[in-house]
């Protein structure tokens, strides 16, 4: 099979082939589980109105209606099954960075992207793309058609990392941006101050949205395997420093680990899907055993 895609890899495609199913099950769990509505279904869309009839939900009155008519009319709306996804993908600098692996951390959220929509367009969900570091540089809106997905992947091979980047500040406009609920999927190193990042995902659960967030490093930023004396650069500011390994291995190890802690545990508080990957580890491995486990959810 040919995609003619950089981030479609055929050999990753025929893996996770047989998800679809499986992926179409998680997505009905997120539509029928985690959301109360007035309303059934995930979302819904203004269909008619129609007379109000004794027995009907006052919450449905359109009370506009009744002052241009002096008549009750109930609003009648249609339901809307399938789901809307907009993945956000961090393109900062800090993304750039690869020690040994084959490919940077933004290559490796790429790559989740492409198979992510894949995988949507096929069960004809609508997918979004955002793109943003220090601000939003590419904002394409959800839809499902092929042709809005061949653009995605364009626009997806085009993207080049940016400088510094403010997840929190950025998160809480785009939960402000995006009106109708929908799944929020956030690829990043998450390398902002934790408590705002935090809070910015509490505002998306606040309106509603359902939140996975895949949290990725490279495999030297979680084992720090540096032995002699290095100078380390900084992809977002420039800032460059010396270090002795021997000296801090022990402090970055553990603030690493309650960096990673912290997001696990406010996520896990929040009912906000949170998976930890490296770059060593095949995106679509890491997907087919998310999927599997959240599907037995």
């Amino acid at each position: 099979m040919r995609t003619g895609y950089r981030y479609l890899e055929p050999e990753a495609l025929a893996r996770v082939k047989n998800l679809s199913l499986v992926a179409r099950g998680v997505v009905e769990g997120f539509i029928s589980g985690l959301h109360s509505s007035p309303y059934k279904g995930f979302s819904v869309e203004f269909a008619e109105h129609r007379e109000y009839t004794l027995g009907d939900d006052p919450r449905h009155l359109d009370y506009k209606m009744l002052a241009r008519t002096d008549r009750l009319y109930i609003k009648q709306f249609e339901e809307e099954t399938n789901m809307r996804v907009q993945i956000l993908l961090d393109t900062s600098g800090s993304m750039a960075y690869r020690h040994e692996a084959r490919i940077t951390k933004l290559e490796y959220g790429s790559y989740l992207t492409a198979v992510l929509a894949y995988l949507m367009t096929r069960q004809q969900d609508s997918v979004g793309l955002t793109t943003f570091d220090t601000e939003v540089r590419l904002d394409m809106p959800a839809r499902s058609s092929p042709r809005h997905f061949n653009e995605m992947m364009q626009q997806l091979e085009a993207i080049e990392p940016g400088g510094t980047t403010h997840i929190a500040a950025t998160l809480h406009k785009l939960a402000n941006r995006f009106k109708r609920r929908c799944l929020i999927v956030l690829i990043s190193d998450l390398y902002d101050e934790p408590d705002a990042v935090i809070r910015a995902l509490h505002h998306f659960r606040h309106r509603r949205h359902e939140v996975i967030l895949f949290h990725i490093f490279d495999k030297a930023e979680l084992e720090f395997p540096f032995r002699d004396v290095i100078a380390f650069h900084d992809l977002e500011t420039d800032e460059r420093i010396q270090v002795d390994p021997a000296y801090v291995r022990d402090v970055y190890i553990e603030q690493l680990k309650q960096f990673v802690d912290t997001y696990r545990r406010e996520c896990s508080e929040s009912q906000i899907d949170y998976v930890m990957t490296d770059t060593s580890v095949p995106y679509d491995f890491m997907l087919s055993r998310y999927i599997a486990k959240r599907s037995r959810l």
